[in-house]
């Protein structure tokens, strides 16, 4: 079976190869209507063209035997390759044009003119090409006229007696009803099949130079860990980040909740509590994934605390209808309380501890004693502490949360995060020692693989597909009637694969 080579370095097979079609469709389409187009374009600039055809004669004297008679076709035969090259040469195209008083030189009148020899016989086919249909007509009736008189002229003796060999026009030329050039439904199909191979043969460039992550296996091999979450692309997240779980069972819904699952049952003697999500670069999902990560633990009657650590450009608060002037920076700094920067939520289970103002020091408040203590604090009064942090590329702030923390999750966007940049990520996170639970895979697309999310922290969709391989497993412990998994009445001992595997990456602590 023919292979291709995937933007991974490794050979595709043919499921792989209609898989790479299937994501870049679009880039296909678009270039085979840019060929069909050209070829429209093409047939619509080109002059018309008409042309008009007469059929020649050749014979020669024929014998009083059999034998004579074979010679003289076989003469005749021979003779038809030497008219064929006479009638597209420059003397017979200058008598036509004197003839006729053309506005053409003999060049372009035998650029225009095609005689051809039909096998074994002694029939010329004489084509001409021209601008008019009755142009076409007459050019040919004439050249084949003025032919006939110079065959003559070559095949007579100079005694005058009867010439070897003679020309007849056996079939005049007509008026011709349509052009023959441009041929419009030929460039067309032309047109189209270059495109879509074009098209095919760009699609697979992009993918050879496509460096992002856009399959479980190399975001695995990035990280060292496995995936514990698959969140799909949902554009209604742009008008509301939280999920009212209490109602909705729709399919990011219920990614969320197997995300929780998975959390919980990646270390189940020690589960991590205090939990901070990152990104290598912003526009990755990570605020809406830290909100309704949150709010799937609330559901399943977890006291949680949602806490936003990104003090240089705090979102929480405005997602959530939150003040966002008192929190986390305004504790660290001494002008509140920790009761008093707390903030219950509509959501039934769910706190939140807002930024606060931004600080002009993020990086040396977050790496406090302080917010040590803080954290120790919320740890106490909670069952989760859920850290909505930096991206790791751009400050140092997430790294610094992250050595304080029980456990990180980071985020990788379908087909934008790039390989290095989830590869730095997670070296920063191995320079401070910081135990990486898991990669939630985030905007998945929901049909072909070619559906992207724009905007900061924005994805998912409800009809997202549900293929065994990205699914995790049920929650057991989400109560009736938004649960997925405890109608199956299996112990909540059982996990998905994809939280084994990560429970088997993940590096010891």
């Amino acid at each position: 079976m023919a292979t291709f080579t995937s933007s991974r370095g490794a050979a595709l097979n043919l499921q792989d190869f209609v898989k790479l079609l299937r994501s870049r469709w679009l880039t296909v389409f678009v270039t085979a209507l840019v060929a069909v187009l050209g070829a429209v374009i093409m047939s619509l600039l080109t002059t018309p063209l008409y042309q008009a055809s007469t059929r020649l004669f050749v014979s020669t004297a024929a014998g009083s035997s059999v034998s004579d008679m074979y010679q003289g076709n076989r003469f005749s035969q021979e003779r038809v390759i030497s008219y064929a090259e006479l009638l597209m040469g420059e003397t017979v195209a200058q008598r036509t044009i004197d003839k006729l008083g053309l506005d053409l030189s003999a060049d372009d009148l035998q650029g225009h003119v095609k005689a051809s020899v039909k096998p074994d016989t002694v029939l010329i086919e004489v084509d001409v090409l021209a601008e008019s249909a009755v142009r076409a007509r007459d050019i040919a009736n004439t050249l084949s006229d003025e032919f006939v008189a110079m065959v003559r002229e070559l095949e007579t003796p100079e005694n005058g007696t009867v010439p070897d060999a003679r020309v007849v026009v056996e079939q005049r030329a007509s008026v011709p009803d349509e052009p023959v050039i441009p041929q419009t439904a030929r460039n067309i199909a032309i047109g189209l099949a270059l495109g879509i191979l074009l098209g095919i043969g760009v699609a697979v460039l992009r993918d050879l130079l496509d460096n992002t992550v856009k399959d479980r296996e190399t975001l695995e091999d990035i990280t060292g860990t496995g995936i514990v979450g698959n969140i799909p692309l949902d554009k209604d997240r742009r008008k509301q980040p939280a999920i009212s779980f209490d109602r909705e069972n729709s399919a990011i819904s219920e990614s969320f909740r197997k995300l929780r699952t998975n959390l919980q049952f990646l270390a189940v003697d020690n589960p991590p509590r205090v939990i901070v999500l990152t990104s290598s670069m912003p526009s990755e999902g990570k605020s809406t994934t830290a909100i309704n990560l949150a709010l799937a633990l609330a559901e399943a009657e977890h006291n949680v605390v949602l806490v936003d650590g990104d003090m240089r450009r705090p979102m929480l608060h405005n997602y959530l209808d939150l003040v966002g002037s008192v929190g986390f920076s305004t504790v660290l700094s001494g002008r509140a309380s920790l009761q008093e920067a707390l903030q219950k939520t509509r959501f039934p289970g769910l706190t939140v501890l807002t930024s606060g103002a931004v600080p002009p020091n993020p990086s040396e408040l977050l790496g406090s004693q302080s917010a040590r203590k803080l954290l120790g604090e919320l740890r106490a009064q909670f069952d989760y502490v859920i850290v909505d942090s930096t991206p790791l590329l751009a400050v140092t702030d997430a790294s610094i949360l992250a050595a304080g923390s029980d456990g990180v999750l980071i985020m990788a966007r379908f087909g934008q995060t790039k390989r290095e940049q989830i590869a730095h990520a997670v070296e920063s996170l191995e320079g401070v020692g910081a135990p990486l639970l898991g990669a939630v895979f985030t905007m998945l697309p929901t049909r072909g693989g070619s559906s992207y999310g724009y905007g900061y922290g924005y994805y998912g969709a409800e009809n997202a597909e549900r293929s065994p391989r990205h699914q995790l497993s049920a929650d057991p412990s989400t109560p009736k009637p938004h649960t997925s998994g405890t109608e199956t009445g299996q112990p909540p001992t059982e996990i998905s694969d994809v939280a084994g595997e990560a429970v088997r990456r993940r590096p010891n602590q």
